[in-house]
């Protein structure tokens, strides 16, 4: 099963990169409603459900948390180029390789986030793939735009953009495997170490983007991403 919703996360990166490459002044007129409405979705499962439930296996959940936002940091800002939704992205071979590698370890980290949720229980398993899911559109708009101001031909980064997805499902499968047999205080620290990774990635990648906004109705949409996990945890419990 954790396979099944991995690949619809997978399938949400591509479909970010052909809407940008078919609809490109679409995409970009409203990628910030998407980005805005992920950070509310990332930031409240964070909160809401891999926290509380870290710490019910493990007392030392927020150590772990500050530990996996540490992680994302030291591997966006030391080790990796840091995606950028900007039109000023220098052109070079270097930015090409940089951004395709950043964004491929980053598919197999959502793969592990995935594993990970399944593995405390299924509920949390869809929770975390709806929010990995409605992260990877705008990643995939993202690398594609970048490739796509950088010169390169649209068929390219179609391909690129299936290999970058690929890694997610991929991630999950290897996440299946080290899981097996895993201890409670293990299982606590993972999700700390996941929910401080999605903290990072709304409050380092996406909020951000809200300092963008013309208008009011897409900052809004952070609001209605905490809505809309609140409303979908009532309806489970």
């Amino acid at each position: 099963m954790e396979i099944v919703y991995s690949l619809i996360a997978a399938s949400a990166a591509m479909l970010g990169s052909i809407i940008l490459i078919t609809f490109h002044k679409w995409a970009e007129k409203n990628s910030l409603l998407i980005i805005n409405f992920a950070a509310g979705v990332m930031l409240t499962l964070a909160f809401s459900h891999l926290i509380p439930e870290g710490i019910e296996l493990n007392p030392k959940t927020i150590l772990y948390t500050l530990l996996g936002f540490s992680i994302m940091f030291f591997i966006q800002f030391v080790i990796l180029f840091h995606p950028c939704h900007d039109q000023e992205c220098p052109n070079s071979e270097h930015t090409h390789i940089t951004s395709i590698t950043g964004l491929s370890l980053h598919s197999v980290l959502d793969g592990l986030m995935i594993a990970i949720g399944f593995e405390a229980n299924s509920n949390l398993g869809i929770l975390t793939t709806l929010a990995i899911l409605l992260h990877k559109l705008p990643d995939g708009i993202t690398i594609s735009g970048i490739l796509l101001h950088n010169g390169m031909p649209k068929k390219k980064i179609f391909n690129i953009s299936l290999l970058n997805a690929c890694f997610t499902p991929i991630g999950t499968i290897v996440g299946m495997f080290l899981l097996k047999n895993i201890s409670i205080q293990a299982l606590g620290a993972l999700l700390g170490i996941t929910a401080g990774a999605f903290i990072f990635l709304s409050a380092s990648d996406l909020i951000p983007e809200t300092h963008k906004c013309k208008n009011r109705a897409a900052a809004l949409m952070f609001f209605a991403g905490i809505f809309f996990i609140l409303s979908i945890e009532h309806l489970i419990h």
